[in-house]
Formats: structure tokens, C-alpha cells, sequence
């Protein structure tokens, strides 16, 4: 930090940090003498920042107590992290409110320095993700958020307003046992007075939201994650797959995620349970596991890797060139 200025801004930020800090400590931290420290913290004074000095051998500088300091300072370090966590949260969908993240990210790049504002500037423009853009309307409203986030750590019952995938409205009762964000959607999961059981619910098609006055216990052990990775595995969908995989837990796990299968580990292998809407798109992703595996139910799920064993053989025997490429076949 070698302009005075930013130097000044440092001793304030140390201030912060620490109930007192003797001079030889804050020449240190700042790379300067005792005297420039003496300089800087006058600075402080005149512009209306209280800062104390005590005399004597075990002396230093400290905030008036009581103090109310500025809002929010960064460092450039510090300003990188936020300003680089805003655009991965509005990329994968983890923000909520559509034009927060944006405005947030303008009001800190309008304070920046030009050149560290310029060189952000290029990441943001040069950054590619891998992962799919969620859609707007899945961000849910920040009240929503916050006020279920509040509950659960209260166990303070709330009433809502929620719009199924179908459009139908209903007003619920909810216990919320905790929130978590999946593949670009926030869920809350808890306990649904009106079904009389555990139910997951999606912030975005949450209306208003009013905390109660009763409260609850959350079961012991129980997990939201795992509670809604086993819910979305097991959407119905048109066929129900058993397959035994040759490999370790640990392993099937790092190749499929909990939202696709349920595993379960046995003597001969892992169990996995799924439901797939197609069958030709769960034998590909069983053949590439790398893994030898039986499959035990639906025997049309024998024919659909068959035929997809046939189709690399024949994708393998293909010539290094000059064949004419035979019609693209959708996945499913």
C-alpha cells in the first residue's frame, strides 16, 4: 500500500480491528515509522475520527469508545473476494432478487480503484461457468429468505402463501427445519401441518411469509440435504431402476450424484435405486462408470444398453476418415 492516503485507511482499518495497538505495532503493519504513525492518526483526528492516543511506555492509539465507524471499508483483496462471489452468486443462481447482485457489484466497482476496476472488469468479461444459467424467475425474494432463515433458528412455525408446479395455490403451516440451495434453486424443508408430514417447498413459488408464535423441535439427526437429494431422487418418473454396480460406495459416489440415485451399500457391491424418465439415457450414464454392474430390474433397461453397447461398437468401427457421418440420435 504505498500511497498515504491508503496508508491512513490502514491505520483506520487497524483501529477497527483491535481494542488498542501501540505505535511500534501499527509502524510495523503499515511498513513506516512511529513517527509517520503519529502523522496518520492526526490525519484520523482531522477528519473527524476519534482517535486516542495513550501516553506512557505501554501507550498506543484506540478508537473513542463507542465509536460509530464508517459503514464498510475493503481492501483490494477484500473487494476482489465480494465482487467475485456476487458474479459467481448471480451466474449459478445463488442470489436472490435479479438487479441486487448487479447494483451491489456497480456501488463497489464505482469506489474501486481505476486500475484494480479496470482489471475486474476483464475477469468478468473473460469468465466462462460450465454450469446452465437458472432461470429469472428462480430466484426467490430476499424477505422469503431471510424471514424462513430467521425461523429456522428461532423453530418459530410460519404461515405461507405456495404456488404448485401446476399453478394450484394453497396456504400452509410450516415448520422450517432448514433452507439449501440445489442446482440453482433455494429450498425449504420442514414439517407441513397440512399433509402432517416433512414436505420440501421452493422459495421461488413462496408469496408472503408470517412468522407465528408457536414453536417447534427439529427431529433429531435430521439433515435438509439429504432429506431433499433422496426427495427429487425419487420423483416419480416412468420406470423404477435396480441396479447392482461392482464397486465401493466412495467411489459410486464420486460418479453419481444423490440427486440421481439412491446407493446403498452391500456385501456384493452398491445398490443403486433410481427413477429415470428414460432408459436409454440411464444405460449411458451406467456405462460410464467404469464399473461391471447387474442390472435387476427393468429388463428393458438390459435392452437399452444393449443397444447402446451396439452403437459404440459401431461408432468404434467407423474408419479414421472419409465416411459420411450417419444422422445425429438424440440422447433421450
Amino acid at each position: 500500500m504505498s500511497h498515504p492516503a491508503g496508508r491512513v485507511l490502514a491505520l483506520l482499518e487497524l483501529l477497527q480491528a483491535r481494542h488498542r495497538a501501540t505505535a511500534g505495532d501499527l509502524a510495523s503493519r503499515l511498513g513506516v515509522d512511529e513517527r509517520t504513525v503519529r502523522r496518520y492518526a492526526a490525519t484520523l483526528v482531522e477528519l473527524g475520527i476519534p482517535v486516542l492516543a495513550d501516553r506512557g511506555r505501554h501507550g498506543g492509539y484506540r478508537l473513542h469508545p463507542g465509536y460509530k465507524l464508517p459503514p464498510l471499508m475493503l481492501t483490494d483483496d477484500e473487494a476482489v473476494a465480494v465482487l467475485l462471489g456476487l458474479v459467481v452468486a448471480e451466474r449459478v443462481g445463488l442470489a436472490t432478487e435479479l438487479p441486487a447482485t448487479a447494483t451491489a457489484a456497480a456501488k463497489i466497482g464505482r469506489v474501486l480503484p481505476a486500475a484494480l476496476a479496470d482489471r475486474l472488469t476483464a475477469v468478468r468479461e473473460h469468465l466462462g461457468f460450465t454450469l446452465r444459467r437458472p432461470e429469472p424467475e428462480a430466484r426467490p425474494a430476499s424477505g422469503t429468505l431471510l424471514t424462513l432463515a430467521t425461523a429456522a433458528r428461532r423453530r418459530q412455525r410460519v404461515s405461507l402463501d405456495y404456488r404448485s408446479w401446476r399453478g394450484e395455490r394453497s396456504h400452509r403451516d410450516l415448520d422450517p427445519y432448514g433452507l439449501v440451495f440445489h442446482a440453482g434453486r433455494w429450498y425449504v424443508t420442514g414439517h407441513d401441518h397440512r399433509r402432517g408430514e416433512v414436505r420440501t417447498f421452493r422459495l421461488d413459488r413462496i408469496g408472503a411469509v408470517t412468522p407465528g408464535a408457536e414453536t417447534f423441535t427439529v427431529p433429531d439427526g435430521f439433515d435438509a440435504v439429504a432429506w431433499l437429494t433422496r426427495s427429487l431422487a425419487g420423483v416419480p418418473y416412468r420406470h423404477e431402476v435396480e441396479v447392482l454396480l461392482e464397486t465401493d460406495l466412495v467411489a459410486a459416489r464420486r460418479r453419481i450424484p444423490s440427486s440421481v440415485a439412491e446407493l446403498t451399500a452391500r456385501g456384493d457391491g452398491v445398490l443403486l435405486r433410481a427413477r429415470a424418465e428414460s432408459l436409454p439415457g440411464m444405460a449411458a450414464l451406467l456405462s460410464g462408470l467404469g464399473c461391471p454392474f447387474t442390472v435387476r430390474h427393468p429388463d428393458a433397461l438390459r435392452t437399452a444398453v444393449a443397444e447402446h453397447a451396439r452403437l459404440l461398437a459401431e461408432w468404434a468401427a467407423r474408419p479414421a476418415g472419409g465416411q459420411t457421418p450417419s444422422p445425429r440420435r438424440p440422447l433421450d
